[in-house]
């Protein structure tokens, strides 16, 4: 159930793209599901005629942007019977991204808490049924025992698996676009041990907080944790 995404979370990455610029809006779109852990390193993407159709471009619109991302190391195709194009495992390494921009950086991450904090409070507020409440812990688990390489794709599709929750679709897009840019941050630098382990026991504070209908405690708790992510990406990048 953890490995699967969720369907707003799908929609969300599979949407149709603008026109006008459909070659680069597909290729950016590609790169966000790549970037969310959608698809995972390895894994297969949906046939090319399933991604024309969500994006709503032409076939030969995707296999261009299909081999733009080969060549440049983040997709593998493969033919065959068991053939298709898959996630590159491992990923390519992302450049240094050197001084990010003061300000797109206080942009970013002023839209993410708004996003984040306010999804985490419209979860709690919500009758969660018995299978979503389960599917936020076995989330929240997954993320909890992840290898380190495993860690970050985990962690992003648990605080999606929250915005996802809070039943607002539109929210979902925006999140997920917002997660997407944050990521290309993030991995840009090592993870660290410590800051996994009070990352984990932040998550278990924030997902107790919505299964128990606590909406101040549940938007506080994210609140806390954002401000710790924050505090790396502004040391390593700022």
């Amino acid at each position: 159930m953890t490995d699967e995404p969720l369907r707003e979370v799908r929609r969300a990455v599979y949407r149709p793209v603008r026109e006008g610029n459909a070659l680069e809006d597909t290729v950016a779109r590609l790169v966000q599901t790549i970037r969310l852990g959608v698809v995972a390193p390895g894994e297969s993407l949906p046939p090319e005629r399933e991604l024309a159709l969500r994006y709503a471009v032409s076939r030969d619109t995707v296999r261009e942007a299909i081999r733009e991302l080969a060549d440049a190391g983040f997709l593998v195709p493969r033919r065959g019977r068991y053939g298709g194009t898959f996630v590159a495992d491992p990923l390519p390494q992302p450049p240094d991204p050197g001084k990010v921009d003061a300000a797109e950086l206080d942009d970013i991450l002023g839209l993410r808490r708004v996003l984040e904090a306010g999804a985490a409070r419209a979860a709690a507020e919500r009758t969660l049924d018995q299978p979503v409440r389960e599917e936020l812990w076995a989330r929240f688990e997954a993320t909890s025992t992840a290898s380190e390489g495993d860690y970050r794709r985990l962690d992003t599709l648990l605080h999606l698996t929250i915005a996802e929750m809070s039943g607002i679709p539109s929210l979902v897009n925006l999140a997920a676009e917002n997660r997407a840019r944050v990521n290309a941050w993030l991995d840009t630098f090592p993870l660290l041990p410590r800051n996994i382990e009070h990352s984990n026991e932040q998550h278990e504070r924030i997902v107790t907080a919505i299964l128990a209908g606590r909406a101040d405690a549940a938007e506080s708790a994210v609140l806390d944790h954002l401000a710790g992510s924050e505090a790396l990406l502004r040391g390593f990048l700022a």
